[in-house]
């Protein structure tokens, strides 16, 4: 017992000793040690959300034409039609059927998707949609479309505003996966933006997944979604799980039968 007063009473003592000698082992560390000089990339300009894009982005859509993107293969069903999806994607399709007028791209509906003649991996992608100001119907029915990352993985463009549908298939979502955090949708008829951080799905030589897909995702500039896991493709019908494909795929926009606009879309691989 006397022991254990006589430690209890020396552990201050000790406390600093060891206290004191670590703060001398730090000020014989030059500050130099723990600085990273590295030189970083060229500054980039931008001017926000809405506008011009960073003078590093490469554009998808600057609402002069739609030269950098073609017609696409209609997106499938469940997971047994995604092989074929897959090689259909990966082939040519003709012109980009919708229509450009005064800087903006709005669907033709029953015209089909289209995708960028570009594949992507790892990428920022900044997009700004609107759906049409007149309202026409509801849920799933009203000013819906798509974009679909790596043409297989969604994210939900919908009128959102006032406009109850199921959770994981509104504006922003994950369709049919996950909802998002909050609904930041805007009235129908103003603009909109999705700035989406997509980290792509990695296979071994075997195919077997090695990583999934994850995406982070603003929506007006307001978080929806933090390093949020895909389940694997997105599917109308039944669950999903990973099947592998090609590291750069393209990115797809969605003919869902409403006259659905975009505007302002680039890219920043990463």
């Amino acid at each position: 017992m006397d022991k254990l007063k006589y430690i209890l009473l020396f552990l201050p003592l000790l406390f600093l000793i060891f206290t004191s000698a670590a703060a001398q082992q730090n000020m014989e560390w030059p500050h130099e040690l723990t600085e990273d000089w590295t030189p970083v990339d060229d500054s980039v300009s931008t001017t926000g959300y809405f506008g011009q894009a960073p003078s590093d982005a490469i554009m998808l859509f600057d609402g002069s034409d739609l030269s950098n993107w073609e017609a696409a293969p209609g997106y499938f069903i469940n997971m047994e039609e995604v092989p074929e999806y897959l090689k259909a994607l990966q082939t040519h399709h003709g012109p980009a059927p919708w229509k450009v007028e005064d800087g903006v791209m709005t669907v033709v509906p029953g015209s089909g998707n289209i995708m960028t003649k570009m594949g992507f991996t790892d990428f920022h992608l900044h997009i700004e949609w609107k759906t049409p100001s007149e309202i026409d119907g509801d849920g799933q029915g009203r000013g819906n479309s798509g974009v679909f990352l790596q043409g297989l993985y969604e994210i939900q463009v919908l009128d959102s505003w006032q406009n109850p549908t199921y959770p994981n298939g509104q504006a922003g979502s994950l369709y049919k996966q996950k909802a998002p955090m909050v609904n930041a949708s805007r009235p129908p008829g103003e603009w909109q933006s999705y700035d989406i951080f997509f980290e792509a799905a990695y296979f071994d030589d075997t195919g077997k997944l090695i990583k999934p897909a994850y995406v982070t995702v603003l929506h007006n500039g307001v978080l929806i979604h933090h390093k949020q896991k895909f389940q694997g493709p997105t599917t109308f019908i039944g669950p999903s799980h990973y099947k592998p494909h090609p590291r750069k795929l393209p990115i797809g926009l969605q003919d869902h039968g409403d006259y659905v606009s975009f505007r302002n879309i680039w890219v920043r691989e990463l």
